[in-house]
């Protein structure tokens, strides 16, 4: 069985390595999201208000006022939590040529409005470099969520967390001591307890064999929560099948996909909004559920849905709340409210998991752990190649020594050269 861990964390690792590389130090700047973006662009993610007291407009007439500026597009979500200072964005989706039924490519994706003056700010698409600085985040973005190579490179991220995952079990299981005793009577604990310690004047090889076993030893519960929760994102069937087997979840609300978007339905933005927010507080209430703040409203014309997103003291983010309920739009039947944790133990780890991995709570002291943990995984990336090169370039070196052809002592030599010589 140890031969087999060895055999997987040697080549699979490897394989890993290329990957996780990319991943921790996008990652690393990925915890600092807000801050660079709003530092490498000010113009499109800081306002100043017209007076010190000036209160913002209504979220729905500047997704309105977007909607206007941008005819040939679709507005499916907008921001109810407005901050101070900050401006508002809103994501574009194309709509389908009526006489060809398919969606054209958008120049730009996503728009900044200054929330206390509904004036556009600006506009950028997501993710394309080619763009500039302004679009280096969400580029940065891009490459740890899926390589720059949009649901391709979601699916094989998907693959990597799900192999990552497994390895996390195979490289602690090899850690530990393959007997109980050695032949020095010390315990097995007492062995394995070496294996969390760094040899800082072993010379280079120990160096970074320890750097990498016990950097990955003291790490090993956050390497193991990103991995899985990696899965989550990028791997959701395969996710859900291991997690719905092991622990109990909340029923998510029926939808049907309708057989073309309604794009204007029976209830419009304003009253699915009103009846979210009477339906959201009557429920709380009933429930004895605290709501912090309003998050966001999105309606998703292919199935004729609202989601209704607040914060409340059952999530665990600190930026956004997924407290949230569903609003039929043809209807008005409204679905019950779904907790992010303390109704069900699967969704209460997956939130958990999830907003650890977003780097979404606790502010900026976990922000630095992330940062730095981001350069950690790096850093056994790094170590990880340089001991498998290392040993095989050993092994290669023990390989010639046993095919190279025997040679004479040099004192042979030497007597045959005295003897030539007369």
């Amino acid at each position: 069985m140890r031969r087999i861990l060895v055999w997987w964390h040697r080549y699979v690792g490897l394989v890993l390595a290329v990957f996780l590389l990319v991943s921790g130090l996008t990652g690393s700047l990925l915890a600092w999201n807000d801050d660079l973006e709003s530092f490498i662009s000010p113009q499109l993610f800081r306002v100043m208000p017209p007076t010190p007291d000036a209160p913002p407009l209504d979220p729905l007439v500047l997704r309105e006022r977007v909607a206007q500026h941008y005819p040939t597009t679709f507005v499916p979500r907008v921001p109810l939590q407005i901050e101070a200072g900050k401006s508002v964005s809103f994501r574009l989706y194309a709509l389908p040529d009526p006489r060809t039924g398919t969606s054209p490519e958008l120049a730009a994706d996503e728009v900044f409005v200054d929330p206390y003056r509904g004036t556009i700010l600006g506009s950028r698409k997501f993710g394309d470099i080619r763009e500039g600085w302004v679009n280096f985040m969400p580029f940065v973005y891009s490459l740890h969520d899926a390589l720059a190579l949009g649901t391709t490179g979601t699916v094989l991220l998907g693959v990597i967390a799900l192999l990552w995952s497994i390895d996390c079990i195979a490289a602690i299981w090899l850690t530990f001591p393959a007997t109980r005793t050695s032949s020095q009577g010390k315990s097995w604990l007492a062995r394995w307890r070496q294996s969390w310690w760094v040899r800082w004047r072993g010379g280079t090889y120990k160096l970074n064999f320890d750097l990498h076993r016990a950097g990955a030893l003291w790490l090993w519960a956050m390497l193991f929560v990103v991995a899985w929760s990696s899965v989550a994102f990028n791997l959701r069937p395969v996710y859900d099948v291991v997690m719905h087997r092991i622990l109990a979840h909340q029923a998510e609300p029926p939808r049907v996909q309708l057989k073309r978007p309604l794009l204007r339905p029976p209830l419009d933005w304003q009253q699915g909004l009103s009846l979210a927010r009477k339906k959201m507080a009557e429920a709380a209430q009933q429930q004895g559920v605290h709501i912090d703040f309003e998050y966001m409203l999105i309606y998703d014309p292919r199935y004729a849905r609202y989601s209704y997103y607040v914060h409340s003291n059952r999530d665990v983010a600190q930026r956004w709340g997924i407290t949230s309920l569903h609003i039929d739009a043809r209807d008005g039947s409204v679905s019950p409210l779904w907790y992010p944790t303390g109704a069900a133990a699967g969704n209460t780890v997956t939130t958990w998991i999830s907003s650890l991995h977003m780097t979404a709570m606790w502010g900026w002291p976990f922000q630095i752990f992330m940062s730095l943990f981001g350069l950690a995984i790096a850093m056994l990336c790094v170590t990880g190649v340089w001991i498998w090169a290392r040993k095989r370039r050993g092994r290669r070196q023990a390989v010639q020594q046993r095919t190279a052809p025997k040679t004479p002592p040099a004192h042979e030599f030497r007597s045959d050269v005295h003897v030539n010589q007369y």
